[in-house]
């Protein structure tokens, strides 16, 4: 994860989601879908801890673990009262059979190695436990739009011209996004042994429109922009 990029801008991902809270809103509820009786559980990832904020003040969700590999984001989600540890996914040693939960909430386009990800968290997953994974995929109308403004480099491009939604992510942090298709995160869960795959999705209208209205989660990933997958470990 580009954590220079990720410093720079931590002020300005808060204040993109303050700024489309119909998207907002449909992203935490789709995060909250899977996250009933989450017991002990860490979020990977946790920024700046925005969504584990809202999580615990509007939906009795408390989530108060998270690693970041950004300082920026980490102070932010610290002083929203998280416990945060300065590391990526792939390094930190999660333990074993510690967590009845592990939460990885838009943050695998920006894991390197997400196999060794997910390696981790079955061995620190108590048996019964579960991984919810939630990105944008790439087969989706906002990572093939971002994918494009990765290949031109910027977002001002006569290609991208009235369908990029109102203040895009930065072209510097699209830049460092590695996105996968659902498909490939699928393979990967079962690689790592995980089993009971469920799958449920959000912002199902285009990128220009998806924060005229708050949706509800829905199952499936053949629609949503958002896709959340909930695994189980043996």
């Amino acid at each position: 994860m580009g954590k220079s990029n990720f410093d720079e801008y931590a002020s300005a991902y808060d204040a993109w989601f303050m700024e489309n809270k119909n998207l907002l809103y449909s992203e935490v509820k789709l995060v909250a879908h899977f996250l009933k009786n989450p017991g002990e559980v860490i979020s990977m990832g946790c920024g700046s801890g925005l969504f584990e904020t809202i999580l615990r003040k509007e939906f009795d969700i408390n989530i108060q673990n998270g690693i970041e590999p950004s300082e920026g984001m980490a102070s932010i989600a610290r002083k929203r009262g998280i416990n945060v540890d300065i590391a990526t996914a792939e390094e930190y040693e999660l333990g074993e059979e510690k967590y009845d939960t592990i939460l990885f909430n838009g943050t695998p386009s920006y894991i390197t190695d997400l196999q060794r990800a997910f390696d981790k968290s079955y061995k620190a997953l108590r048996p019964g436990g579960k991984i919810i994974v939630i990105d944008v995929p790439k087969e989706s109308s906002y990572a093939i739009m971002y994918n494009l403004a990765k290949a031109v480099d910027t977002w001002d491009h006569s290609l991208l011209e009235g369908v990029a939604p109102r203040d895009p992510y930065p072209i510097e942090l699209v830049r460092v996004a590695n996105w996968r298709t659902t498909q490939e995160k699928i393979n990967m869960l079962e690689k790592s042994n995980f089993t009971n795959l469920e799958f449920a999705q959000t912002l199902t209208k285009h990128p220009l429109y998806s924060n005229t209205v708050l949706e509800e989660p829905v199952e499936g990933y053949d629609c949503g922009d958002y896709v959340a997958i909930c695994a189980q470990k043996k």
